[in-house]
């Protein structure tokens, strides 16, 4: 994942009906700016989508959808290499997702009711949260959603939409996922995207965005990981201990697929974070180390974490 300082009362956000709604989405906000969804994006993708009966060509969905695209949605374009040739190949591959993805479409305006509250609450643990806008787009079929902490957060509806076997409530995935990408837009380092990242640290920046949604939304974003830890908890934990140093990530993260949910490296990271958080009397700072962590092997050693601890 990649990733201003605001004292919020209160945390507002703004549906963004059309491109032009949102600011510039690189730029941190300030005490005066409301948070931004910005979804016009969305409605222009299907405005030419319907006019070739769903069936677009590269040039119409470069020309028409992305180039006057929203600031956000040119960043996901760069980061994930989305183009009209990328999302022309993925419709021709999976058509149904995009054709499913009106379901998410309906239910964006009670997920942005729920992120007014959970946003809210971040704002009140976390005094010092950074909110730049929310691009929901349509890209090429993956990523499910990236956030940094001067661009953003971009979500791929479609990408989302086809992922129920995160959270088979669209409500729940979007506003947990989303919950999720801004636990990254506030930390420090982005282990995962550095030179030999280590098992360890990848899998505390994960863990730490998970027990941030869990925080603000009452749950984990991964809500499959309970049934595919359930009596094996200590088992997997001895397991990880053994490998956190390793620089091959491949066994405990971004290794899920649908049919074999997987990416056990947030759920340790979640228990190592929530161990330091609970053991922690000053919650405020407790969470600052979380966002501020620098040294993974620093922040384990003082979590209190082992193999089968027990957790509230």
């Amino acid at each position: 994942m990649e990733r201003t300082s605001i004292g919020i009362m209160i945390v507002a956000l703004v549906l963004a009906t059309n491109s032009g709604a949102c600011g510039v989405a690189a730029a941190p906000v300030d005490k005066a700016t409301k948070p931004v969804i910005e979804t016009g994006d969305v409605d222009r993708f299907y405005k030419v989508y319907d006019a070739a009966d769903g069936r677009p060509s590269a040039e119409a969905l470069q020309h028409d959808y992305l180039d006057p695209g929203s600031d956000g949605l040119h960043e996901l374009a760069r980061l994930r290499k989305v183009t009209g040739q990328s999302i022309a190949e993925a419709i021709a591959k999976r058509p149904g997702i995009y054709t499913k993805a009106r379901d998410c479409v309906d239910a964006l305006p009670r997920v942005r009711e729920r992120l007014v509250v959970v946003l809210r609450k971040f704002g009140d643990l976390y005094p010092e949260a950074r909110f730049p806008p929310i691009t929901i787009a349509v890209g090429r079929s993956k990523p499910v959603g990236v956030g940094g902490r001067d661009s953003g957060v971009q979500i791929g509806l479609e990408a989302l939409c086809a992922t129920d076997w995160i959270n088979p409530d669209i409500e729940d995935r979007f506003v947990g996922v989303i919950a999720h990408e801004y636990a990254h837009v506030q930390q420090a380092v982005a282990f995962s995207e550095t030179e030999n990242a280590t098992v360890l640290a990848a899998s505390l920046e994960e863990g730490a965005a998970e027990f941030v949604a869990e925080l603000t939304t009452g749950s984990v974003s991964y809500s499959y990981m309970s049934g595919l830890i359930a009596g094996r908890e200590r088992e997997i934990e001895m397991a990880f201990a053994a490998d956190a140093d390793k620089t091959d990530l491949s066994d405990w993260l971004y290794n899920s697929t649908p049919e074999k949910p997987a990416d056990l490296g947030y759920w340790v990271g979640y228990r190592i974070v929530k161990s330091y958080y609970q053991a922690a009397d000053d919650k405020r700072q407790a969470l600052r180390d979380v966002f501020e962590m620098t040294d993974p092997k620093e922040f384990l050693a003082k979590s209190g974490w082992r193999p089968g601890v027990a957790l509230e």
